[in-house]
C-alpha cells in the first residue's frame, strides 16, 4: 500500500465573510480526505502551555472530499503567446541570443530556446548538452539531428550565442563568441580561457513541427501520461535578448548583433527585448516581443528580472538609471511561484464568522504525521468592529516558507548552538523541490531565492509545526501564543494580515485604537510601513511584540498579491547575498535589503531595532530605574520584584531568540523610557554584521553591553504610543503556566490601556517634559 500523504494550499491568505477561497489539495495513497473548517487558537504542544487548541466551525464543506494526485510544474521559463504558429519555422532560421549559464556542466540537458518536443523529438532547439556544449538540434519524430561547439560554455560568462539553419542544404552552423567585459561576468579578462566557437555541420534532414508545441525561452515542451503536458529540459542562468529570423544571417550580419546592433530588419521574426519595459516602479513579468509580429512572453514561476545584462559596465547599480544594461532575466530549473494544481473544493467564508485565523483540517488514513494538514487563511472583518486589531505578518511567513536550513546551512549547528530535531514532514519539504523554497534558500546553481509565495503548500505556516534547527515553534505556530492569549484574556480583536495591509494602507488600521503584531515581523513593504508610522503619529497605539522586526524592503508583485520579493544585500543578518547591480526589485523599483540602510532603522517607529541573535537560551527581562516613573509605572502595576518574564515555551523566558535594543544614534525617539532590559546572554549571542565597522573578538553576550532585549515606551501625537518588547521569545512566554505570570500581566495592562478611548495613563507631565507631549 502506498505511504498516505496529504498537503494542500487555498488561493488567498487573507478572505471577508461572504467571500469564496479555493482550496488546492494534493494526496498520495488515498482517493478522500475528511474535510473540516476550525479556528485556530493555539499552535505549540510545549508541556508548559495550553497544548494545541482549536475549535470546530460547523460548516456545509465539512465533511468527505474527493482528492487526487497533482502535479507541479517546477522551473521558471518564459511562455510565447504565438496563437497564428509564426514560430513554426519550416523553412530557414537564425536563433541568437545572450547568455550567462550558471550550470552548464550540469548532467541534463537544457534549452535555452526553441520549438521542441521532448517525448516525440519533433521541432527545433538551441541549448546547451549535458556535459556543457552549445548544442542545436532538430527532430523528425523519428531521429534527432545535432551539431555541437567545439569549447564548453564557462559558468557565470556571458556569451553571444546563435546557429543559422539553411533548410535547402541542410546546413546548420553555431555561433559563440564570448562577451565578458570587466564587470560583466564571474571572472575578468586577464583570465586566458578560449571562448570562440563556430562549427558547420551537414544534417540528413530538417525539422518536423507538431502543431500544439509551444516556442519557449528557457525549456521545451515535454509529457507524463498522467500529468499530461509540462516544460522540461529547463535552463539555469540568465538569457538577454533573444531573438528570430527566418534566414541564414551572415557571419558579419552576427558579428554585427554580438556588438548590440539589431537584426536585419527584412529577417526579424521575432525579438524579445528583454531590457524593454523597465520603469520607476519596477518591470512585470511580460517580455516585449519588439519585432514585427508582436509575439510577446510571459514568465512563469517568475524568472528574475532587474538582472545585470551581457553589456553592464558596473557603473549604474539599478535598471532605472540604464535599463539597456539590465536585460538579464534569471532562470532557476527548481523555481516555483504557483504549483497551479487544480482546485479541490470552493468554500464561501460564512457570512457570520468572527474574524479570526482559521484553517481547513484535512484527514487521510490515521489523520496524523504526514496524513494531516491545515490549510490555513485569515477571515478579516467585514468592516472594522473591535477597538483591538491583530497584525498577521503574513509578508514573513512567506519569507521562511518552506525554509531548509537544517539540511542546507553549513553554519546551522554552530548558529543555533543545538543539533535539529527533524521530522517527516520536513524530510518531505526537502525532498519534494515542487513545493519551493524559502528566502532563505539557494537553488541548485547556488543563487538566492528573492521570490515566495503562498499559492503552493507552505508546510511551516501551519499548527504544531516547529522549527527543525531549534525545535521551537518560529513565525507562524508562534504567533498563535499571541492569538491564544487575546482569547484567554476575552478581548474583541479583529484579524487583518500584512497583505491587506499592504493593499488598504493606512485605511486597513485607522479604526483601531490599538495594533498588536506578530512576534517577528521582519518583512516589510513601504507602504505597510508607512501605514504603521501614519497611525502612530495621529494618535494609534502599537503593540510590537517581537524581536528582529521591520528589517527587510520587500515588494509585492501587482498582478499576484500572493508572490512576495526580497532582495538580500550587503548588509545585515542573511542567508545569501544579491550580486552587484542586482539590489532593486522588479515589483516596485525600489532598493531592497535593510530598511535601516535606506534611512528608515525601525527604532525610528518601534523606538528599538535589531542586535542580535541567538537561539539556544533565552533570558527574563529585569526592571530598569525608569519603569518608577510615575508617567509609566502603571505598565507594571501589580508585578512584584524586578524580574520579568522568568517561564516561557521558548527556552524557558521572554527575552531572547532575535532581540532589538534602544539606539538613540538610529532614531529612537528622544523621550522613550525603558521599562526593562534583558542581560546575561550566552555566547551564541552574537553581534549583527551591520553593527559591525571592524570585527574584534568579544562581540558576544557574556561581553557585549549592546546585546541586550529592551522593552520600551514612548508617547506620540494625539494620545498616540509605542509600546515595544523587542524580543521574538516574549509572545511565546505568555501562555506560561496557564497564563498566569508576569508578562501576560505586563501586557494586558497595556493592552488595557492602549484600547480604551482618551488620554493614556501618565498623561500628566512635568514642565521639562513637556516639549515630548
Amino acid at each position: 500500500m502506498a505511504e498516505q500523504k496529504l498537503f494542500g494550499y487555498a488561493n488567498k491568505i487573507t478572505v471577508k465573510p461572504g467571500e469564496t477561497i479555493t482550496l488546492h489539495v494534493n494526496a498520495d495513497g488515498a482517493d478522500f480526505a475528511d474535510a473540516h473548517l476550525v479556528r485556530l487558537v493555539h499552535g505549540d504542544g510545549h508541556k508548559d502551555g495550553p497544548g494545541f487548541v482549536e475549535r470546530e466551525i460547523s460548516h456545509p464543506d465539512n465533511g468527505r472530499w474527493a482528492v487526487k494526485k497533482q502535479f507541479t510544474q517546477l522551473g521558471n521559463f518564459l511562455s510565447v503567446d504565438d496563437p497564428r504558429q509564426t514560430l513554426k519555422m519550416e523553412g530557414s532560421l537564425t536563433m541568437f541570443a545572450y547568455v550567462w549559464p550558471t550550470m552548464p556542466k550540469k548532467g541534463k540537458r537544457q534549452t535555452i530556446m526553441g520549438r521542441w518536443d521532448t517525448l516525440t523529438n519533433e521541432g527545433f532547439a538551441l541549448g546547451i548538452n549535458p556535459q556543457g556544449y552549445l548544442e542545436f538540434w532538430v527532430g523528425d519524430g523519428k531521429n534527432v539531428d545535432y551539431v555541437t561547439a567545439e569549447l564548453p560554455l564557462i559558468k557565470m560568462v556571458w556569451y553571444f550565442v546563435a546557429v543559422s539553419f539553411d533548410v535547402t542544404t541542410r546546413t546548420a552552423t553555431l555561433y559563440q563568441e564570448g562577451v565578458l567585459n570587466r564587470y560583466n561576468s564571474l571572472i575578468g579578462t586577464v583570465v586566458p580561457y578560449e571562448f570562440a566557437s563556430h562549427v558547420r555541420t551537414t544534417f540528413r534532414f530538417v525539422q518536423h513541427n507538431r502543431p500544439d508545441t509551444p516556442f519557449v525561452i528557457g525549456g521545451a515542451r515535454d509529457r507524463h501520461e498522467l500529468r499530461g503536458p509540462f516544460i522540461n529540459d529547463l535552463y539555469s542562468g540568465k538569457i538577454d535578448r533573444p531573438g528570430l529570423c527566418s534566414r541564414v544571417l551572415t557571419r558579419g550580419e552576427l558579428d554585427a548583433c554580438r556588438g548590440g546592433a539589431a537584426a536585419p530588419s527584412d529577417a526579424l521574426v521575432a525579438f524579445w527585448d528583454t531590457s524593454a519595459g523597465y520603469s520607476e516602479n519596477g518591470i512585470g513579468n511580460r517580455v516585449v516581443d519588439t519585432g514585427p509580429n508582436g509575439l510577446h512572453a510571459v514568465g512563469v514561476n517568475h524568472p528574475v528580472r532587474g538582472m545585470t545584462g551581457w553589456n553592464w559596465k558596473g557603473k549604474n547599480d539599478c535598471f532605472r538609471l540604464a535599463p539597456e544594461e539590465f536585460g538579464g532575466i534569471e532562470f532557476h530549473a527548481d523555481a516555483v511561484t504557483d504549483c497551479r494544481w487544480d482546485v479541490t473544493r470552493t468554500m464561501t467564508i460564512p457570512l457570520d464568522l468572527a474574524s479570526g485565523i482559521y484553517a481547513v483540517r484535512l484527514r487521510i488514513g490515521a489523520g496524523t504525521g504526514l496524513g494531516e494538514d491545515y490549510i490555513v487563511f485569515v477571515v478579516r472583518p467585514a468592516k472594522p468592529s473591535a477597538k483591538l486589531c491583530f497584525l498577521v505578518p503574513t509578508a514573513s511567513y512567506l519569507a521562511y516558507g518552506n525554509e531548509t536550513l537544517s539540511f542546507d546551512a553549513q553554519i546551522i549547528q554552530p548558529m543555533t548552538g543545538q543539533p535539529p530535531v527533524v521530522t517527516d514532514i520536513d524530510i518531505e519539504t526537502y525532498e519534494h523541490g515542487e513545493f519551493g523554497f524559502s528566502t532563505y534558500n539557494n537553488f541548485e546553481d547556488g543563487a538566492g531565492v528573492c521570490f515566495s509565495s503562498y499559492k503552493r503548500p507552505v508546510i511551516n505556516m501551519r499548527p504544531k509545526y516547529r522549527m527543525s534547527s531549534m525545535n521551537i515553534t518560529w513565525q507562524f505556530p508562534a504567533d498563535l501564543s499571541i492569538v491564544a492569549w487575546i482569547d484567554h484574556c476575552g478581548y474583541e480583536c479583529d484579524f487583518i494580515t500584512d497583505e491587506d495591509l499592504h493593499r488598504d494602507g493606512l485605511e486597513a488600521i485607522s479604526a483601531y485604537n490599538c495594533v498588536l503584531t506578530g512576534t517577528h515581523p521582519e518583512y516589510v513593504s513601504e507602504r505597510m510601513l508607512d501605514a504603521q508610522e501614519d497611525f502612530v503619529a495621529q494618535g494609534g497605539r502599537l503593540v510590537y511584540m517581537g524581536g528582529n522586526g521591520y528589517y527587510w524592503c520587500v515588494g509585492f508583485t501587482p498582478d499576484d498579491p500572493a508572490c512576495m520579493e526580497v532582495r538580500k544585500l550587503d548588509s545585515g543578518m542573511r542567508a545569501w547575498a544579491a550580486k552587484s547591480g542586482e539590489h532593486y526589485l522588479q515589483s516596485t523599483g525600489e532598493k531592497s535589503g535593510l530598511w535601516r540602510n535606506r534611512g528608515r532603522a525601525p527604532q525610528k517607529l518601534l523606538g528599538v531595532g535589531m542586535i542580535s541573535e541567538g537561539f539556544e537560551t533565552c533570558a527574563p527581562y529585569r526592571k530598569m530605574p525608569d519603569a518608577y516613573h510615575r508617567t509609566v509605572a502603571w505598565i507594571t502595576e501589580g508585578i512584584d520584584g524586578e524580574i520579568i518574564g522568568d517561564a516561557g515555551l521558548a527556552y524557558g523566558a521572554a527575552a531572547g531568540i532575535e532581540i532589538d535594543r534602544y539606539d538613540l544614534s538610529l532614531g529612537t525617539p528622544p523621550h522613550t523610557k525603558i521599562i526593562a532590559s534583558s542581560g546575561g546572554h550566552s555566547d551564541n549571542y552574537v553581534l549583527v554584521t551591520e553593527e559591525i565597522l571592524y570585527a574584534y573578538a568579544g562581540m558576544v553576550g557574556s561581553i557585549d553591553y549592546r546585546i541586550r532585549a529592551d522593552m520600551t515606551y514612548f508617547t506620540s501625537k494625539g494620545d498616540g504610543a509605542v509600546f515595544s518588547t523587542g524580543s521574538i521569545a516574549f509572545g511565546q512566554s505568555l501562555p506560561a503556566h496557564g497564563f498566569r505570570n508576569n508578562a501576560s500581566r505586563l501586557l494586558r495592562n497595556v493592552v488595557d490601556a492602549f484600547i480604551k478611548d482618551g488620554p493614556l495613563p501618565g498623561k500628566r507631565w512635568t514642565l521639562e517634559e513637556k516639549l515630548w507631549r
